[in-house]
């Protein structure tokens, strides 16, 4: 991407929002050292004990000029001057589930028209899972509000019974945003399975696959799953009751990404061959905000 800008300009403004204790910062000053490109760098955070490691780095590596750090919200402070590349890292495990969409959607006013944003889109998948052991962690709360809840958890004990299918997509920056056009990051979406073999279904599996910039990938989704993603496990889904499933049927299930004024929740519920009822309506028992 440096590389890229650098063909009309001299330097390269890049802004990192959500900056935490600085690797993607130092990701971008290697970048750059490499490619030979000069950069200048706003480093965007609200936690203020990554602020105090910011500011330390900055003075152990000598980054001098070339980075400033900023202390606050990205929703709220406005910038000295528009950045050619917007970089961040706020994907969770199923790409939208913390705020990646909204944060960024209001960060997109840092961007110049023609800046990039890394990343550039990322796409939620979901799958069919069998797994007695994680149904009965949920259950041993012995709540509603447990089976409810997502978990980001490591699949020890899982079968997957089908393919992941993709289910919502959010591309960056948002196009779709005028003076008369307020965005709309709720989602709906429905997919069916081919289940073989007759399978208790207990829940879902929750992945992600992003772009970076042109061909570079992430991923968690075991189709194209990147070596040394560490970083991500899946998300679980949970059903209240368990759904036996015969051989050779097609099951179906709707989600939807919800949001209100003041928090984000997903909706979830299986129609097909039986019907469960809708998990967690208007987010009642847990969401992200």
């Amino acid at each position: 991407a440096l590389l890229d800008m650098s063909v009309s300009q001299k330097s390269v403004v890049v802004m990192v929002v959500g900056a935490g204790r600085g690797p993607l910062v130092r990701a971008v000053l290697s970048a750059s050292e490499r490619s030979s490109v000069p950069v200048k760098v706003y480093a965007v955070e609200k936690n203020p004990n990554a602020v105090v490691t910011l500011r330390a780095l900055k003075a152990s590596l000598n980054w001098g000029d070339m980075v400033t750090i900023v202390d606050g919200d990205m929703r709220v402070w406005e910038a000295p001057e528009k950045a050619d590349i917007l970089v961040s890292e706020l994907l969770g495990s199923f790409g939208d589930n913390e705020l990646s969409p909204e944060c960024l959607d209001g960060a997109q006013r840092f961007l110049k028209p023609a800046g990039v944003s890394i990343p550039c889109w990322y796409t939620s998948y979901l799958a069919p899972i069998s797994s007695p052991k994680l149904w009965n962690e949920a259950k041993s709360y012995n709540d509603l509000a447990h089976f409810e809840t997502p978990y980001v958890v490591k699949m020890l004990n899982v079968n997957q019974l089908a393919e992941s299918k993709s289910l919502f997509t959010y591309v960056h920056p948002n196009k779709a945003h005028t003076e008369k056009v307020k965005i709309d990051n709720d989602r709906y979406g429905s997919l069916t399975f081919d289940i073989k073999e007759s399978s208790t279904l207990h829940g879902f599996a929750g992945y992600f696959d992003c772009c970076l910039y042109k061909d570079v990938h992430i991923s968690i989704n075991p189709a194209n799953y990147s070596e040394g993603m560490f970083s991500w496990f899946p998300i679980y889904f949970p059903l209240r009751v368990p759904i036996y499933i015969p051989r050779s049927s097609t099951l179906s299930v709707r989600m939807w990404r919800l949001s209100s004024r003041t928090k984000v929740w997903y909706e979830w519920c299986v129609d097909g061959p039986t019907h469960s009822t809708i998990h967690k309506p208007n987010g009642r028992s847990y969401w992200i905000g």
